[in-house]
């Protein structure tokens, strides 16, 4: 009588199989946990853009002309924000993205438009609105 031995372990096929697998999964999740960690960044740039654009028209009531510089300057992770003012009646704030966020450009004026100058490598800008995805379509705010 032949008995049959048990095996404890894993195939190399079933091995091979599992790593394939956790590879695909890991080549779809990655970008995508990228692109939802860029778009936080993103959303607090432009929140941040808001923030200032309250802040200048503080300034501008109290002291009747828009400043040069930022008054009380907002902060964003990874974005740099500037104020600019070439008349005493208009201004452009403007958030340059860094480290993480490099490439990324948002502005905001005076009359409430909002554009994308410049964006990362693989989203697209658009000079009609702030960006929300990869794509270019228009953030709601």
């Amino acid at each position: 009588m032949v008995k049959a031995v048990a095996s404890g372990g894993f195939t190399l096929i079933e091995l091979m199989i599992v790593l394939a697998i956790v590879a695909v999964l890991a080549a779809v999740g990655i970008p995508a946990y990228n692109a939802y960690v860029m778009r936080g960044y993103m959303h607090g740039a432009q929140d941040a853009l808001l923030q200032q654009a309250t802040e200048l028209q503080k300034y501008a009531q109290d002291n009747e002309t828009y400043p040069s510089t930022c008054p009380n300057p907002v902060t964003a992770t990874d974005f740099v924000i500037s104020c600019s003012s070439s008349k005493s009646t208009s201004y452009t704030i403007t958030a340059t993205g860094t480290g993480p966020a490099t490439g990324f450009t948002f502005t905001l004026d005076d009359q409430g438009n909002k554009a994308t100058p410049a964006a990362a490598p693989g989203w697209t800008a658009n000079s009609t609105c702030w960006t929300r995805d990869q794509e270019g379509d228009c953030a709601v705010q």
